[in-house]
């Protein structure tokens, strides 16, 4: 695995094995190439420790840039992004964000509270929950971090995984199981693969981050078509008997470079299903290729620069496996399906339901998760559960409880409904935490959900509008209905944040990126060009036309007319210049923080 690069001999004390390294020549990827060839971090739980007594100057630069991820652990930004820093990265606090692992987003009240607790004592007080179901704190001291991991751990929670070149959190439907309409319960899969791949130490050392969903549901809702793995359920007719079944995409991703998986013509039965994951996983870890630079290290990159199709993928992947898929089968793919699960629903159970909240932003305090593990046990079974639209769902409610419920976490901040533009808006983490970030975007989603519920009351169409701080797409601004992308402008010889609109992003039927319009402008602009946007779809479109429809029979001109108010150049996404700045000259175009 890897490959070789001409260097000097040195021993790597902290791990007591050769290792090649010079400093002089060393690019970025083959600095953590070496570094993950010289240790498995998933070892280092005494280091840890031992920094932990010893403070935050004992922890070497290895630990700090690398290791730490393997743990769910990053060290947190200062607060400027990365305009603050130099060479593409802000500059660190010595404090870190911990991400905790949630597969399927299945939780009990008692590891929500255990959550809470943590995140009151040593958090400040707030938690965000992720685009991939797992819950990050934040201002953790390293003084904290292993109290805060074996607090986690006696409740069946942990951090491994969460983050680095490993198995990402492994995403499914948060209603699986009580989905009304659902084909299969498909969470055990999920829960299988998890423990299959995080931790295992044959899979410590991928070239970088792997994402995977498996969804039993029909509406496809942790998106498998932006995961390095997507399985979703479908059902053959065999002998005359039905059979359930998945279909399988492979190598989709967001960053800097959007693609949408692939499907492979096979339909993999529920027994090869961890087989097919696996022999995915060696693939991609075998990958030498991707290994050699970190901006294109992702599965996707097999397809977008090295030639792969789903032919060859399959057939290379049926190599390792050793067997062979039976042909696909027609799938029946979600259109325009709104996937946030919030309200009240019935579930296949007679006489349940559950109950969504949408989280502003993914924003939640500790109090929040107290009442709302506490609510669990009063009104159900004390099972939540967290969505990949940053919002916490209560399942297993009696139907006659369902609206006492709701109103119970309508008055702790956690909106049972809402507007299209409070359950609709997603914010990666920003420059509030982040060290790559161009733009903050926490506070700056709240302000502008305020401001469009005042402008526009009675909009009535479901809206994905989805902020992301700078160009690596943890907000997935790329298959939002509206996307925006941080930037800076200069204003009277400062920077200042800005975004650049993307419209008409979608996955299902109708998937497709979102459309870089060349328009862009100064944050505290972003509300009347939305509103003016808006107001056009409300004025011109035609019956029962939805804002995708509505986006694409209309050229990028007359888009940034409509967010402009008047006729404008286009601007390119990623210009760099004396009066704005892009990517070009800030931020690492690498795949960011986000999980």
């Amino acid at each position: 695995m890897g490959f070789l690069f001409l260097g000097q001999m040195v021993w790597g004390e902290s791990s007591g094995v050769t290792t090649m390294t010079n400093t002089a020549t060393e690019t970025k990827a083959q600095r953590v190439e070496r570094l993950k060839r010289g240790k498995n971090p998933w070892d280092g739980l005494e280091e840890i420790r031992r920094f932990a007594r010893e403070g935050f100057e004992s922890i070497p630069p290895e630990w700090i840039g690398t290791y730490f991820r393997w743990w769910g652990v990053y060290t947190q930004g200062d607060g400027a992004g990365v305009t603050g820093g130099q060479g593409g990265e802000g500059r660190a606090l010595q404090r870190f964000m911990v991400r905790i692992r949630i597969p399927n987003g299945l939780l009990r009240s008692e590891q929500l509270r255990t959550i809470a607790d943590l995140t009151r004592r040593y958090a400040h007080g707030i938690a965000d929950i992720t685009v991939r179901q797992n819950i990050q704190l934040h201002w953790v001291t390293i003084e904290a971090l292993p109290e805060l991991l074996e607090a986690l751990g006696r409740v069946g929670l942990n951090t491994t995984s969460a983050c680095g070149d490993v198995t990402r959190n492994v995403t499914g439907c948060p209603v699986a199981g009580v989905d009304a309409d659902e084909i299969c319960d498909a969470s055990p899969l999920a829960l299988e693969a998890s423990r299959m791949l995080a931790g295992n130490s044959d899979f410590y050392n991928l070239p970088r981050k792997f994402k995977i969903s498996i969804a039993g549901c029909r509406v496809w809702c942790p998106y498998p078509e932006i995961n390095d793995v997507g399985l979703t359920a479908t059902t053959r007719i065999l002998r005359g008997t039905p059979e359930v079944g998945f279909s399988l995409r492979v190598a989709g991703g967001l960053s800097t470079e959007p693609y949408l998986g692939a499907r492979l013509n096979a339909f993999v039965r529920w027994h090869q299903v961890l087989p097919a994951i696996k022999g995915i996983a060696e693939l991609f870890r075998d990958s030498d290729v991707l290994r050699e630079h970190r901006e294109r290290a992702r599965l996707k990159f097999l397809f977008l620069r090295h030639g792969w199709t789903a032919e060859s993928f399959l057939d290379e992947l049926q190599r390792r496996i050793k067997f062979e898929f039976d042909p696909a089968v027609e799938e029946t793919l979600p259109a325009d399906v709104y996937r946030d699960h919030v309200g009240i629903h019935l579930q296949k159970q007679p006489g349940y339901c559950y109950v969504g909240a949408a989280v502003l932003r993914g924003r939640i305090t500790a109090e929040q998760m107290h009442a709302a593990a506490d609510l669990a046990e009063r009104f159900a079974g004390g099972e939540l559960r967290t969505t990949n639209m940053q919002n916490l769902l209560i399942v297993n409610v009696p139907q006659l409880r369902a609206e006492e419920l709701a109103k119970e976490l309508d008055a702790i901040g956690l909106r049972v409904g809402g507007s299209p533009f409070w359950r609709g808006t997603i914010a990666c983490s920003g420059t509030e935490f982040c060290k790559l970030a161009i733009t903050e975007t926490k506070s700056f989603s709240r302000w502008l959900v305020e401001e469009l519920e005042e402008r526009l009351p009675g909009f009535d169409q479901h809206l994905k509008l989805h902020v992301t701080g700078c160009p690596n797409s943890c907000g997935q601004h790329w298959i939002a209905d509206i996307g925006i992308e941080g930037k800076k402008m200069k204003v009277d010889g400062r920077l200042v944040d800005a975004y650049y609109f993307c419209l008409g992003g979608a996955l299902g039927l109708h998937q497709a990126t979102a459309r870089p319009v060349g328009y862009r402008c100064l944050a505290t602009q972003v509300p009347d060009a939305i509103e003016r946007l808006l107001r056009h779809y409300l004025a011109a479109r035609t019956v029962g036309e939805n804002l995708r429809q509505f986006f694409s029979r209309h050229t990028d001109t007359e888009l940034r007319e409509f967010l402009a108010g008047e006729a404008v150049d286009a601007v390119p996404r990623e210009m760099a210049t004396g009066s704005s700045v892009g990517p070009g000259s800030l931020a690492q175009l690498a795949g960011g923080d986000g999980d």
